[in-house]
């Protein structure tokens, strides 16, 4: 660019007064970022508040998990007044199994129903011992033993349960269960 150029394109101090006056007056506004355009998601987390809900009503149907139960852990329950020497004799196998339900594999609401109707069946025909197949969890990857957990607080929610236990690794070892019912 030339130097007639420049001064060409410089504004005279008329044209910068007549230019104020056709304005008016203006503030400076610094450096202030503009409000955004759209409007930004919630910073409520939606999904966890979901998470969280859906707890707590698992809570309210079902027993608390009981935080001894792992994957391969023998599981055992007995009411009060029920000897310990019932106990040792129901994990050794001695009580005659009457009925047996396999449950492994059921998801978690049909499995519920049918443990429950297959107990009071058991009941009705007067049967004092049954076997519970719930598996291993061994398919449930990081979530543990799922029907484990759920069918033993089934159990100690029942009260026509006495007592149940792990079965014998003949009988189905940590995925099974020796379950103890109440006279009727």
């Amino acid at each position: 660019m030339s130097a007639s150029n420049r001064d060409d394109d410089r504004i005279s101090d008329d044209e910068a007064a007549l230019f104020r006056n056709a304005v008016g007056p203006v503030t400076d506004i610094g450096h202030r970022r503009r409000a955004p355009q759209r409007t930004l998601p919630s910073a409520r987390p939606r999904m966890r508040e979901a998470d969280e809900a859906a707890v707590m009503t698992e809570l309210l149907v079902d027993a608390p998990p009981d935080p001894d139960i792992e994957t391969g852990d023998d599981l055992v329950h007995r009411r009060e007044g029920v000897q310990h020497a019932v106990i040792r004799r129901l994990r050794r196998g001695h009580y005659r199994c009457q009925a047996e339900i396999d449950l492994h594999g059921m998801v978690v609401d049909v499995a519920r129903r049918c443990l429950s109707e297959f107990l009071h069946e058991a009941l009705d025909r007067g049967y004092r011992c049954v076997r519970v197949v719930h598996g291993k969890g061994l398919r449930s990857g990081n979530r543990g033993p799922v029907l484990k957990v759920k069918v033993a607080g089934w159990l100690r929610q029942r009260d026509e349960v006495l007592a149940y236990a792990s079965a014998r690794p003949v009988d189905g070892g940590t995925g099974a269960l020796y379950v103890l019912l109440r006279k009727t």
